[in-house]
């Protein structure tokens, strides 16, 4: 079944029970089997997190796509928000090692999407049927452009945020509707679509983008924030928060506060970027600080992922190189749970890895962490 319908069938009970996520997308599971524990203790190193990348390529990737597969057994193109996610790996790779295939790989990706999604166009509202779906690949467009120069990125990147914005946002009452029938405001949308205006700000220093991204972001932190505790909302719907937790929206909000904080030198941003980051680490976590198994079989095993880029960013742009022993022990738990006949790392930090098939999204968390995180030295 395509996956437009599996979101509308998915979307039946979750508008029935006001509540709506964007990464729910259920599949039938595939029969996996118990790996062999590793070394409990290990410490990764820059071998390894080049190794981790490399696996996730070999039994992830379509080279004839130039996209990723949906799970190992390469049957299927996984989900176009997802791509994103991978695009953004492949460039975190290339800046941690300056390798060409890396820089190749962010360019072939590029085409892969560019051929799959109908030359980027923002219209095609059977490619793109969400807003949040799209506002990834803008923000991974404006990186690439920040990365190699290429202005055709850059154009695709400021053609599909003016599209977005222009149907998410609610002039009215604030905020950005994750999808085209505007049900509900989502952090998904929301604290991307602050990440999106301030990459394109930082690159046309358009005060326009700035402006937005101070405004979106203003919304979010009244209407998808507790700032007592520094819990994030999944979303709101007609004024009532939707409190599940998800990674990646902490993570968001993260990197949202981090890049108005770098612009503005405001630590009242750099503050609440902190708190949200504590309460991932104090109440999203297990006893022993490891972050959550997210993704039963369907996309949310990406979501460690995009929290991966943004928690670095508080690191390295917001200074606060406290979350890095956290950080680390998080990785170093994947990284001894690996299938090490493949070298592939699950969702579940926390027990081996299955031998059998699991998803592209399910492997990929630990490989961005490792690609924006260093070793202890």
């Amino acid at each position: 079944m395509k996956r437009t319908m599996q979101k509308l069938l998915f979307l039946v009970p979750l508008l029935a029970a006001g509540y709506i996520s964007c990464s729910q997308q259920k599949h039938d599971p595939a029969p996996v089997t118990p790996g062999k524990p590793t070394p409990a203790i290990v410490n990764y190193t820059d071998a390894d997190a080049t190794a981790a990348y490399n696996n996730f390529n070999q039994y992830c990737y379509s080279p004839s796509d130039k996209l990723y597969y949906a799970t190992t057994e390469k049957t299927g193109i996984g989900a176009i928000w997802t791509q994103a996610v991978y695009w953004d790996m492949a460039m975190d790779a290339y800046k941690r090692t300056h390798n060409a295939d890396y820089l190749q790989k962010v360019k072939d990706i590029y085409t892969g999407g560019l051929n799959r999604y109908d030359q980027y166009n923002w219209n095609n509202t059977t490619v793109w049927f969400i807003y949040d779906d799209m506002m990834w690949w803008i923000i991974s467009l404006a990186r690439a452009h920040q990365l190699t120069g290429n202005t055709e990125y850059l154009d695709h990147a400021k053609a599909g945020f003016s599209r977005v914005f222009a149907g998410s946002f609610d002039p009215a009452d604030g905020g950005m509707f994750w999808d085209f029938q505007h049900t509900g405001k989502n952090s998904c949308i929301t604290f991307p679509t602050v990440i999106a205006a301030m990459t394109l700000y930082n690159i046309t220093k358009d005060t326009s983008y700035l402006d937005k991204a101070k405004t979106v972001f203003n919304y979010g932190r009244h209407n998808l924030y507790n700032s007592s505790t520094g819990r994030v909302a999944d979303n709101n719907i007609k004024g009532n928060p939707g409190w599940s937790d998800y990674t990646y929206n902490y993570g968001t909000f993260i990197g949202a506060a981090v890049m108005l904080y770098q612009q503005s030198n405001d630590v009242a941003y750099l503050d609440d970027a902190k708190k949200v980051a504590d309460y991932t680490q104090q109440h999203l976590c297990d006893t022993a600080g490891i972050l959550p198994a997210e993704g039963d079989w369907n996309e949310q095993g990406v979501l460690k992922a995009i929290f991966a880029h943004y928690i670095m960013n508080l690191v390295n742009d917001g200074g606060q190189a406290q979350y890095l022993p956290w950080i680390r022990k998080n990785i170093n738990t994947a990284w001894g749970n690996r299938d090490v006949a493949r070298g592939l790392t699950y969702r579940n930090y926390a027990i081996p890895c299955p031998t059998g098939t699991i998803q592209s999204y399910e492997a990929s968390s630990a490989v961005s962490f490792m690609q924006v995180c260093p070793p202890e030295k």
